[in-house]
């Protein structure tokens, strides 16, 4: 049997040069929460700032905490156990490892990578973030728990697993990670029954990863107490890992465009999937994924790397990109950037490669227009007619995208405005400062500046969620008692430290409810553009962040009584509260009696003219 390219190119590697970096001799832990209610000494610091750089440790922790698969000797998590160890054994192959998705043990490839492809993107331009807080390897650790699973899962040319566990079965259960029910089938898209969305997403985490893995750069950092060259992306560089992720980028870029049964959604192939992470399009995957590959074929061959694994140039993967935006109509659209749509990135990504100066890509005046126009509806969402707006508390809500997950499309965009502003792309001074403020703001609110001074990062600081949707960090093992088996004054058995949590409602109040998902779940693509935003101002910033600032005890004198209005609890659905499906139903009602109202007001008023007219029988015409 023929080994693949990959798998050839490792067996005749050294270990030395494939192994990961290693982890410092000192395990770095996350502090006490009470740790978080302490500035630091004096009002300037120096970089890196140990507010910052502890915050940078929790969110990656909270990726090890989502471990499944067989844990390692160095695993930090005490509480977590092996698990799932025998995924893919229904289809004679070994998909164990990866991460659990959410609060829940489904693992799905699609949101998974988009999470990867958004912390690489961030290594790249703030890596260095990674390197001053002495998170590298743990970085490194983080991304290759996931990528390598997603190597797994695509385990020749025209095949790549999707989803691993019933999401019904799943869903039914609540409990710790050693009693996870089965079974747990493996589903998959393949080249007579294709996901061109998930085919061309996968791509780019592994491209924009190997694009980081070879050392490549795409602009400098402008912003802060110093600028960071061309050298900003975190210390990872490994060049045998990097052909072994553009490789594979390569073949499923190939099945994305390619597939005998044509392109299409991937639920349409997989219809499990879609009751967990359904597609709208594929259209931006095309072109997010064309553009990596451009770089990562382009940094590959800058790297003097042996390797042959496609016969298009990057100017060729470029050029595909450029036509797949235009057919698909890309321009112009205001969407949130996230795991399903990534069309906003592309606008940034356009726009840093034209700066680079990048051959074959157009100049950078059309790529910093469009941005900016993206972008300037951001900032001011009263300037569009779309779904955005601000809540009274200052947090950018999108209707519809924003009601299942208040904070991730805010931290998004916050993410987007800030690379670009610190890529020096704006068009102007004023531009740039205006984007960096209004994601400042964004990320002030998740980290506490808003009504209910809650900093919605778990064990972060004494203010923070204590009762995250988790089923293996809750400690419970009834799903009709959620709420009370801990209590929720009791909180989480287990700290599920450096997780983001769904946020608050359209109104900013958070009731910290176990069962309600919408504003408790905890996700992997809750934490992505946290990490870059973080790392970001650990390379820029020497001031604390705005937990710190945070009075002990003052979210509890503003609690919200009662119970939330959403898709998860309705018992607080009255008056202007009502939740979307209780609107429609009253809609009915509504509509039915104003219906019956007008028709009387009709007959009124029939009569009324009728009465008064006067007669033209016996008497004047």
């Amino acid at each position: 049997m023929l080994l693949p390219p990959w798998l050839l190119l490792l067996s005749l590697t050294s270990i030395q040069t494939y192994a990961q970096l290693s982890l410092p001799s000192s395990t770095w832990l996350p502090p006490n929460a009470s740790a978080g209610a302490t500035a630091t000494i004096g009002s300037n610091t120096t970089v890196p700032n140990e507010q910052w750089s502890t915050l940078l440790g929790d969110l990656l922790y909270f990726y090890e905490a989502q471990r499944s698969g067989k844990l390692p000797s160095n695993n930090r998590v005490s509480w977590r156990n092996d698990s799932a160890t025998s995924d893919g054994s229904d289809v004679g192959l070994d998909l164990s490892g990866g991460y659990y998705d959410a609060g829940d043990y489904i693992k799905v490839s699609f949101p998974l990578s988009f999470t990867l492809n958004s912390i690489c993107w961030g290594g790249i331009d703030f890596g260095m973030g990674y390197d001053l807080s002495n998170q590298t390897s743990y970085l490194d650790s983080m991304l290759r728990w996931g990528l390598d699973w997603l190597i797994k899962m695509h385990p020749n040319n025209d095949t790549l697993y999707v989803e691993v566990a019933d999401t019904g079965i799943d869903n039914a259960y609540w409990g710790g990670d050693q009693n996870i029910p089965g079974p747990r089938p493996s589903f998959q898209i393949n080249d007579t029954s294709p996901g061109t969305d998930v085919a061309a997403g996968v791509s780019a985490a592994f491209a924009s990863c190997s694009y980081l893995y070879y050392g490549g750069a795409l602009s400098p950092t402008t912003i802060g107490k110093s600028s960071v060259n061309s050298t900003a992306a975190a210390s990872l560089k490994n060049t045998t890992y990097g052909d072994i992720l553009l490789t594979h980028a390569v073949e499923l870029y190939g099945l994305a465009v390619n597939a005998s049964g044509g392109m299409t959604l991937y639920q349409n192939s997989v219809p499990e999937v879609q009751d967990s992470y359904a597609s709208s399009g594929y259209g931006d995957e095309l072109v997010m994924a064309g553009l990596w590959l451009s770089l990562a074929v382009n940094a590959s061959q800058s790297a003097n790397s042996t390797l042959n694994v496609t016969s298009l140039t990057p100017q060729e993967y470029y050029s595909l990109a450029e036509s797949y935006y235009s057919q698909f109509d890309l321009a112009g659209q205001n969407s949130v950037f996230n795991w399903d749509d990534k069309t906003a990135g592309t606008y940034i990504l356009f726009a840093q490669m034209a700066s680079l100066g990048f051959e074959g890509s157009d100049n950078l005046s059309r790529w910093q227009t469009e941005a900016e126009r993206y972008l300037d509806v951001v900032v001011d969402p009263s300037s569009s007619t779309g779904d955005a707006s601000l809540t009274k508390g200052g947090l950018l809500y999108y209707s519809g995208d924003s009601n299942d997950a208040s904070l991730n499309p805010a931290l998004n965009a916050a993410m987007l405005l800030t690379r670009y502003a610190a890529s020096g792309l704006c068009s102007s001074n004023d531009k740039k400062a205006t984007y960096l403020s209004f994601a400042q703001s964004q990320l002030d609110y998740t980290l506490g500046r808003n009504p209910m001074f809650v900093p919605y990062v778990v064990g972060l600081h004494p203010n923070s969620p204590i009762n995250p949707h988790s089923a293996m960090s809750s400690g419970g093992d009834d799903i009709n008692q959620i709420d009370t088996s801990p209590s929720l004054s009791q909180g989480n058995t287990y700290v599920l430290y450096g997780a983001i949590v769904g946020g608050p409602d359209r109104f900013d109040r958070f009731f910290d409810i176990r069962s309600d998902w919408v504003e408790n779940e905890v996700a992997l693509d809750y934490n992505a553009p946290m990490l870059t935003l973080t790392a970001m101002h650990i390379v820029t910033d020497d001031i604390d962040p705005y937990f710190t600032n945070l009075e002990v005890g003052a979210n509890e004198k503003v609690k919200p009584k009662g119970q939330p209005c959403d898709d998860a609890i309705q018992d607080g659905c009255s008056g202007h509260l009502l939740s979307e499906g209780g609107k429609i139903a009253l809609g009915v009602v509504f509509g039915i009696t104003g219906l019956v109202i007008l028709g009387l007001l009709a007959v009124w008023i029939w009569t009324v003219r009728s009465r008064g007219k006067p007669s033209t029988l016996g008497g004047k015409a």
